[in-house]
């Protein structure tokens, strides 16, 4: 096994503890009591549960740490210069529908940069992380980005509107994070989309760069409406230029 840190020991920790309630919940998804917070955009008491878990469990390690997580928002704690970014749930719609395709994210931030991420898929039971100058792993492998190099030959995920005219092989999972884990493994090539949330990709980010692959700069005191572009390294610069006005 790897050598991680005790940051990402804790992330770890507080990912499996809220896991369970995850697991639980899926198994019995029509009994989750669901209120409608915005056009294809549903909070469900599972979310909320996991989330608590999780801020829980990441105070108890870091008190003073600042956070930034999707249902509670921002929380400046005695130390701004690191601040957890959480998404219980990433995938939240497909959680509901019963299609098992969602994850939690948890990234750290340091001096404005992500240091630390993981992306915890609970039903596949597979976890993706990674620490800056360390690497990128999958359940304590050492992961990389693809090898390809002809647009022709790569799979790519995005979400929001596909757009046909971009001559490219296209999937859309309803779940960034993962999307980007998948990158970062080399399951998928590339993986591109606007108007996300930070705590949908923050973790992604680390995954993608240590596993040898590109992400666009990304201005990270925004916490919304980020474009991502995350790719191999190989045919990163071919598909920027594909996606010039996108």
């Amino acid at each position: 096994m790897n050598s991680i840190s005790p940051n990402m020991n804790i992330m770890i920790k507080a990912s499996e503890k809220a896991s369970k309630v995850i697991i639980r919940d899926f198994g019995e998804i029509e009994n989750l009591q669901v209120s409608r917070k915005g056009p294809k955009d549903f909070v469900t008491s599972s979310d909320r549960r996991v989330e608590k878990i999780i801020i829980e469990e990441l105070k108890k390690a870091r008190p003073n740490y600042s956070i930034i997580s999707e249902e509670d928002g921002s929380e400046n704690n005695k130390d701004k210069n690191n601040v957890w970014i959480i998404d219980p749930i990433d995938g939240t719609i497909n959680f509901l529908h019963g299609i098992p395709h969602f994850a939690i994210s948890i990234a750290l931030k340091s001096s404005g940069e992500i240091i630390s991420g993981l992306i915890f898929d609970p039903i596949k039971n597979e976890m993706f992380y990674a620490e800056k100058n360390a690497g990128a792993f999958f359940n304590n492998h050492r992961i990389r980005v693809s090898k390809k190099n002809l647009l022709n030959d790569c799979l790519f995920a995005t979400g929001g509107q596909i757009n046909n005219s971009l001559d490219l092989t296209l999937r859309k999972s309803g779940c960034a994070a993962l999307d980007m884990a998948y990158v970062a493994s080399g399951r998928y090539d590339g993986y591109f989309q606007k108007n996300l949330n930070l705590w949908d990709i923050a973790a992604g980010i680390i995954l993608v760069k240590e596993a040898g692959g590109s992400v666009n700069e990304i201005n990270l005191n925004n916490n919304i409406n980020v474009k991502v572009i995350a790719s191999s390294a190989n045919i990163s610069p071919k598909l920027l230029e594909k996606l010039d006005n996108f």
